[in-house]
């Protein structure tokens, strides 16, 4: 029987996802139609990008998953359409990708690397960073990427520390849930990462009020979610210096306007959204899987719940 697939991302990629998913398939010893057109009602699995054309499912009454190609599901959870399955994209490229940024970003904060490479004075000053181990990273969200980076900055022997909305238990970091456990994670945090993702119970999780809670001087480092930050307060605790800087991978709205005033603001790094891209040969590899298990009968895996929004 020959399983048929659609690739519905962006219609850009289409030619590496053609080649990568056949050849995860063929691996799978799995026959399969791949196409970017395939008539609705023949559908088995549709491959899923948010930025791809499709965004009516109703008409794919056979198909048995929708296999989404990105980690966020924000974009989805809401489609009335969408009564199928719904897996997101958990993948090795991806978690690594993010946690090399996010541990790269960490250790240029924690090693004040910014003032050696932005200096424009020729005085030789020589003040020794702190050790990692004293220095406290909170990373607020401990799902697949969240933990991975956790424990990476936790292998550099920083004290972390971990918040989620329900209780973890992670080898070496102190996890932490609740409305005290955030509050006990960010005073104690010099450098926060975000990696919650976006639900109406995380927007704004950092306001004015929380942001007060960090000690003075603290970084923010977001590669989660734009709208998990109040974006006014933090401006308004830049400019005070409660806040030290924010490195900002992700913003509410992207492409971020030229005339954002984050762009300008002398204690902003922007990263124009690169801090974990999905990987089309990696990626390729998690959906064949997911359909091999669809075929089989098999749970499949990563699947969101909808009512959490993630």
């Amino acid at each position: 029987m020959t399983v048929n697939v659609l690739y519905a991302g962006n219609p850009k990629l289409w030619s590496v996802y053609d080649v990568e998913l056949r050849k995860a398939l063929a691996k799978q010893h799995i026959t399969a139609n791949v196409s970017a057109d395939v008539t609705p009602e023949d559908v088995d699995y549709i491959v899923y990008a948010p930025n791809g054309p499709l965004q009516d499912f109703t008409p794919y009454t056979r198909a048995k998953a929708v296999l989404g190609l990105w980690a966020g599901v924000e974009k989805v959870v809401g489609n009335p359409t969408l009564t199928q399955h719904y897996a997101r994209m958990v993948d090795d490229g991806l978690t690594q990708g993010m946690t090399e940024w996010v541990t790269g970003h960490v250790l240029r904060h924690h090693l004040g690397m910014d003032q050696y490479i932005h200096r424009t004075d020729p005085i030789w000053h020589q003040p020794a960073p702190p050790l990692a181990r004293d220095r406290t990273v909170a990373v607020l969200g401990l799902g697949a990427l969240g933990a991975a980076a956790a424990q990476a900055l936790r292998a550099l022997d920083f004290k972390v520390c971990g918040w989620s909305r329900s209780q973890k238990n992670i080898a070496g970091i102190d996890c932490f849930s609740g409305d005290e456990g955030l509050r006990n994670v960010l005073s104690r945090a010099e450098i926060v990462v975000l990696l919650l993702p976006k639900t109406p119970a995380t927007e704004n999780i950092l306001n004015a009020e929380r942001l007060g809670w960090l000690p003075n001087g603290a970084v923010i480092i977001n590669p989660g979610r734009g709208p998990l930050i109040d974006d006014g307060a933090l401006l308004a605790a830049l400019d005070s210096g409660q806040i030290g800087h924010a490195t900002l991978d992700v913003f509410r709205v992207e492409p971020l306007p030229a005339d954002d005033p984050y762009w300008a603001h002398p204690k902003v790094t922007v990263t124009p959204h690169i801090a974990a891209d999905t990987r089309p040969a990696s990626a390729a590899r998690v959906i064949v899987e997911n359909i091999r298990r669809g075929e089989a009968g098999e749970p499949l895996l990563h699947l969101v719940d909808r009512e959490a929004g993630y």
